[in-house]
């Protein structure tokens, strides 16, 4: 991934700032540089964005907890799926872009917005989106979550003049991040866990919640694969063979608001139940909209923290 890097971009009244997330092909959006505008490389090229754009489209649900953290207007968010925490941007004045995976094209070139930003899961329709309007892409890194997170917050804050905000911000959740680490490295180990449809996966170092082992310490129960977001499949005699001390579940079923039975429910069996963290009151049923489908926002990390500190702290 690059690093974020400033650079002179114009002698006018204001020097403009270029910003790197994470590496890829050049392909400038919008129009040329100028005093008013930065330029940031993301996930799949390089964009130059208006400084302080008003008319701001979503379809991160990580950047859009971050925008608001920051009391940043958004305009235009998918609808439908998002969770309670977000609810403001449901109806009411918020356009509708259409769903989590599918950009509504048409609503969105008639909206002419100033800002799109996207990330995996609209990460293939980038092309089109960047012929709309000025696009970054700003997925997080799983490889180096807190360091990708970061330069893209601190990109946030430089479009919309919040450096100090972020700053603070961010030097607070650094703050939560090492109380944390610390008292997991006593606390013994864990299991990561997502329940759908009855079914399990476990997911380890490096993967989508890897947060958990690769940023807070929590030392891993097991050497699980997993590739991308998705984890491993895994029964409940597995479960009960690594006997983790701390067990962390998502509902994805609870998440997207589909039929099934809870995750508490799914794992509530006799292996399951005799495994240490059963045993020691030490399962952790995690918010599941906040992990699943928000991720990595500058109010939504904080909690993510403070939920896994209270577990390891206990």
């Amino acid at each position: 991934m690059a690093h974020v890097r400033l650079a002179v971009l114009s002698a006018a009244a204001a020097a403009t700032l270029a910003l790197s997330g994470c590496g890829g092909s050049s392909e400038a959006a919008g129009e040329p540089t100028t005093a008013a505008s930065v330029t940031i490389d993301h996930a799949q090229g390089t964009t130059v964005v208006p400084v302080d754009p008003q008319n701001v489209f979503t379809f991160d649900l990580g950047a859009l907890d971050t925008l608001d953290a920051l009391g940043v207007d958004v305009a235009g968010v998918p609808q439908g799926t998002l969770p309670a925490q977000l609810s403001d941007y449901e109806g009411g004045d918020t356009a509708n872009i259409g769903s989590m995976k599918e950009p509504d094209f048409e609503a969105i070139a008639a909206a002419e917005p100033d800002l799109i930003i996207i990330s995996g899961r609209v990460a293939d329709s980038y092309d089109q989106l960047s012929e709309i309007a000025p696009t970054i892409d700003l997925s997080v890194d799983a490889a180096d979550p807190i360091a990708s997170f970061t330069e893209h917050t601190e990109a946030l804050g430089r479009i919309f003049d919040l450096e100090d905000e972020v700053t603070e911000r961010l030097a607070n959740l650094q703050s939560g991040i090492s109380e944390t680490k610390e008292a997991a490295a006593s606390a013994g180990n864990g299991l990561v866990l997502l329940t759908s449809a009855g079914e399990v996966t476990a997911y380890g170092s490096g993967s989508r919640f890897g947060l958990i082992h690769d940023v807070l310490g929590v030392e891993p129960a097991a050497d699980v694969k997993s590739e991308g977001t998705h984890g491993e499949a895994v029964s409940f005699e597995y479960i009960a063979d690594v006997n983790p001390a701390h067990l962390f579940v998502i509902d994805r079923d609870a998440a997207v608001g589909e039929a099934g039975a809870a995750g508490a429910a799914v794992l509530d069996n006799e292996l399951v139940n005799g495994t240490d963290a059963a045993k020691n009151d030490a399962v952790t049923y995690l918010d599941s909209a906040s992990w699943y489908l928000i991720g990595y926002g500058l109010n939504n990390l904080d909690a993510m923290v403070s939920a896994v500190n209270e577990a390891v702290a206990a």
